[in-house]
C-alpha cells in the first residue's frame, strides 16, 4: 500500500497514497497502523486526500484502529475526506466515533488546546 508518515508536532500523519482504500490493502495498512499504536503513538491524523472509495472491510477496520488508538489513550482522526467517502462513514454511522476534517490542517489544529 502506497502511504508516507509525517510527524507534525506531535501528530503522526499517516498520508494514503491510494485512491481506493479495499480489502487487499487493509492488511498491509492495519498493521502499519497498529505497530505506530503499540509503538507509543497516541495522536494519529489519516489523510485521505487522494480516496475516492472505501468498501465496508475499509469502515471495519478504519474502526478498529479508532478503537486500539482510544483503548491505548489516544485518539486517530481522519482529514480530507472526499464527499463519497463521508458519504459512506456517514451512512454506516462511523462518522459518530471517528471526527472528519476538511484537510489536514484542521485535523492537526484540533488536537491543540
Amino acid at each position: 500500500m502506497k502511504h508516507t508518515i509525517d510527524h507534525v508536532r506531535d501528530v503522526t500523519v499517516i498520508r494514503v497514497g491510494e485512491s481506493r482504500l479495499m480489502y487487499p490493502l487493509l492488511s498491509d495498512f492495519s498493521a502499519m497502523v497498529l505497530s505506530l499504536i503499540t509503538g507509543g503513538t497516541r495522536k494519529l491524523v489519516v489523510d485521505l486526500s487522494p480516496v475516492v472509495y472505501i468498501d465496508s472491510a475499509t469502515i471495519g477496520c478504519l474502526m478498529d484502529l479508532y478503537r486500539q488508538a482510544a483503548a491505548a489513550g489516544g485518539a486517530m482522526k481522519l482529514a480530507s475526506v472526499q464527499k463519497r467517502v463521508e458519504t459512506m462513514l456517514t451512512m454506516t454511522g462511523a462518522h459518530n466515533f471517528i471526527q472528519l476534517f476538511a484537510d489536514e490542517a484542521s485535523a492537526l489544529s484540533s488536537f491543540e488546546g
